[in-house]
């Protein structure tokens, strides 16, 4: 079985500016990622040779937390582009067409829905993941959490936003609202799309 790797970032490190810091991305794409890639790799290498069911579970809780820190991430950066407020790129414009009438028939507005998403992910509880996600069973998209690097299993992920303080503080400090206020500047909005229209046609995870 081949290895897990670190994937590229979809932009230079300071594409994101002045909204997440180059110093912030270079630490977290280098630093944060690659070690759950690494630990997600030695744990996938240890369950390999476990001879026993005790073994085996006392790998989970690894397994659990950098796998589910790989697949985050990895989501993570190519949910994010230059902004276009700032002329590097389209972050932060969501265009007309199916994800904008989703977020219009669940949310009222782009504006609604950044507020209830911002309230909902400042209220966890140390480090987790805030989500905007395609509820499978009903079609609708739904706002959702996660704690710690708990992947989003329950519904289909369009926009995750990494909460984890080493995803803001060098910039933000304390303020998680402030992040979370700054960062829709840099969302990418049409792989936004891409993922949703992809979910409705019913691809897996």
């Amino acid at each position: 079985m081949s290895g897990h790797t670190l994937p590229d970032l979809p932009y230079a490190y300071d594409a994101l500016e002045p909204y997440i810091s180059r110093q912030i991305m270079e630490l977290h794409h280098k630093k944060h990622h690659q070690t759950y890639v690494n630990a997600l790799n030695a744990a996938e290498q240890a369950y390999a040779k476990a001879s026993t069911p005790k073994e085996r579970i006392a790998l989970q809780s690894a397994l659990k937390f950098n796998g589910g820190g790989h697949i985050n991430h990895s989501l993570f950066w190519k949910n994010l582009a230059g902004s276009k407020s700032e002329g590097k790129g389209n972050g932060g414009v969501l265009p007309e067409g199916p994800l904008k009438q989703a977020i219009t028939e669940a949310f009222g507005s782009l504006d609604n829905l950044k507020k209830e998403f911002n309230t909902t992910t400042a209220g966890i509880q140390g480090s987790g993941w805030g989500w905007l996600g395609l509820n499978p069973t009903t079609k609708r998209l739904e706002i959702s959490t996660t704690s710690n690097q708990d992947p989003l299993l329950t519904l289909v992920p369009i926009i995750g936003v990494d909460i984890w303080e080493h995803a803001f503080y060098l910039q933000y400090l304390n303020v998680k609202v402030d992040y979370l206020n700054a960062i829709w500047n840099v969302i990418n909005f049409e792989e936004a799309e891409k993922r949703f229209t992809e979910a409705l046609s019913g691809s897996k995870l």
